[in-house]
This record gives structure tokens, sequence and C-alpha cells, in this order.
């Protein structure tokens, strides 16, 4: 235990200073907002000054446990009745555009001769939550560890893009309508962190709506880890020679399968959310955790772009980046009809 905590500190007080850093930076951008700074910094140290493995496990917990907390948080800011807001037009358009982003990411990857299982990480981590979506479905698919890693970076740089660009494209579509941008930034952007920093750039509404859109997405991972386990399980198995190998394989199996559900940060979201609807959470409190929710966001953030590895990209050369621009210009237009189209 004290081991680990020694390893996670390096990286997370680089990612603890660069977020003050962009808090008081973005005092003098309030047009950009601390967010996106935090994942530029976070994107520039993880590729210049900080390229050592030492930051690695820091930098890892700040996007993946930081991040589940100041959700959990959230949940201890927002009444019950909020989640009704999205509506039944809201959670259909949550399941086409999952579905429609799996069918494409699939298709598309085909198209460009990928690997089976490099196609379903690319799949899963667009259509739900990113780099839990990518860590929840590998298991289940036996992937290698570089498709892993290739797939959380090409998600993740697609993510901080459309991060960027989704704003003025709800602004010429939408007028910036609370629902439809919402909608929109919850729809389908890759890490609830990106979400949190486009909302961030647009208002509080826009944040707390579209931070709902994206919850409910990932409550769908569960289903979608699901059928990937149940459709490509063929995937998983190895070469087995003998009766011991095949009664390992199959417990192996039975243990991925028993890890499957609805993430822990969800349910305590949830949980909180409801003692907030009780007022059995006082108002001084759930400002605390607003607050406390609002920096563990930052420090994530800075974990997300130091977690960016720009030579990755290089090295694996431009058509892993082209696939993951595809994939995000065919989420946007698909998400734009689907939004017309359910009038939500």
């Amino acid at each position: 235990m004290i081991k680990l905590i020694k390893d996670i500190i390096p990286g997370l007080l680089v990612c603890f200073f660069l977020a003050l850093i962009a808090i008081y930076t973005g005092k003098f951008i309030p047009t950009l907002g601390p967010a996106p700074l935090a994942i530029f910094l976070g994107l520039i140290a993880g590729n210049t000054f900080f390229t050592n493995s030492i930051y690695e496990k820091g930098s890892k917990f700040s996007e993946g446990d930081l991040l589940a907390y100041s959700i959990v948080l959230l949940g201890g800011t927002l009444s019950i009745t909020e989640i009704f807001k999205l509506g039944l037009s809201g959670i259909v358009f949550i399941i086409l555009q999952m579905i429609g982003t799996i069918a494409i990411t699939l298709y598309i990857g085909g198209k460009l001769n990928f690997s089976k299982k490099f196609k379903i990480l690319m799949a899963s981590g667009n259509a739900v939550c990113g780099s839990s979506a990518i860590g929840a479905t590998s298991p289940v698919i036996n992937a290698e560890d570089n498709d892993k890693g290739l797939s959380i970076t090409i998600v993740n740089l697609t993510g901080t893009l459309l991060m960027f660009l989704l704003i003025p494209i709800a602004k010429y579509f939408f007028q910036m309508d609370l629902h439809k941008t919402s909608a929109l930034l919850g729809g389908i952007l890759q890490s609830v962190g990106q979400v949190i920093a486009a909302g961030s750039m647009v208002n509080d509404h826009v944040l707390e709506m579209a931070t709902l859109f994206k919850l409910v997405r990932v409550i769908f991972l569960v289903f979608v880890v699901t059928w990937i386990s149940k459709k490509y399980n063929n995937l998983a198995s190895k070469e087995i020679v003998t009766d011991t190998e095949i009664f390992l394989e199959k417990e192996t199996y039975k243990k991925r399968n028993k890890k499957l559900g609805i993430p822990w940060y969800i349910i305590g979201f949830f949980i909180l959310c409801v003692l907030f609807t009780l007022k059995l959470i006082p108002m001084e409190l759930s400002k605390i955790f607003k607050f406390i929710a609002g920096k563990f966001e930052l420090i994530a953030l800075v974990g997300i772009g130091m977690r960016v590895k720009i030579k990755k990209l290089i090295s694996q050369g431009p058509k892993a980046t082209l696939y993951g621009l595809l994939v995000g210009a065919s989420q946007i237009i698909l998400a734009i009809t689907l939004i017309k189209l359910l009038k939500i």
C-alpha cells in the first residue's frame, strides 16, 4: 500500500500543480476557462518534460480515480428531478447514438483493415466512456497491450479535438439550446472529463445536463460489454491443449463475466443524488461537494492530457489517427440527425 502511494505521488503532484496553473491562467482567459487549459497543460507536460514512466501511475490515478470521486460528489449537488429532464427522447437518443457509433466504428475499422480486437476496443471507447470502456472490454476479448494503448490514445485525442469543435457546431445548428447542446456534448464526447470541460466552456446549466447525458451513457456500459462478451467470446480463447487448460480458460471467462457491472462511481452518484433530493444533504455540505468535485475534475483533466502520447500516434502512422477522426466526424453527423429527428 505504501509503495503504491509512493508510485502515485510524483504524477499526482504534477497534475495538481498544473491544475493550479490552469485555475490561475483561466482567470485571464474567461472565455476559455481552466478546464480546457488543464487538458492542454497536461498534453504539453506529458509529451515534453514529464515523459518518464515515474509519472504514469499518478496521471492514471488522476484521470481515473479522482474523476470518479468528483462524479460521486457531483451527485450530492443535483436533484433526481434533474435527471428526468432528459426525457424519453433523451434516453432513446443515447441508445441509438451508442448503437450507431458501434456499427460505424466497426465498419470504418474494417474498411481500413484494422484487427477485429482493435475495432472492438475503438467501438466501446467511442460509444460509451473512453478509457474506462476500453479497460472493461479488454479482458473480455483478451486484447493485446499494444491495441489497448493505441485505442486509448486515439480515443482520448479524438475526444479532446471534439471538445472544442462541438461548441461552434452546437452554436451553428442549435443556437446553443440547453437540451440540444447538452445532448450533443454528452452523447458524443468520449470521456466524462471531456464532457465536463466542454460544458464548462458554455455555462453551468449545460455542464450539469451534458454530464447527465454522459452518465446515462456510462450506465449502458454493462450492456455493451455483456454484448461484446457474448458475440466475441471466441476472441478471448487461446490455444488449449490439455483438460487443465480448458478448465482454467472456463474459470477465467466466468471471472470476466462476474466483473461486468455498473461502475461503482455511477452507483455512488445516484445514492448522493437521492440523498440530496430528500434534503438529507444540507446545502452547505452540497456546496463543499461542488467545490471539491470541481478541483478533482481539473486535476483529472490534466491527467487525461498527460496520457495522450503524441509519439505513439506518430509511430503508428496517420492511419490510426484517420480512423479516430472518421469515427468522430460520423458521430457528429449521427448525433445532429438524431437530435433533429427525435426533437430533443
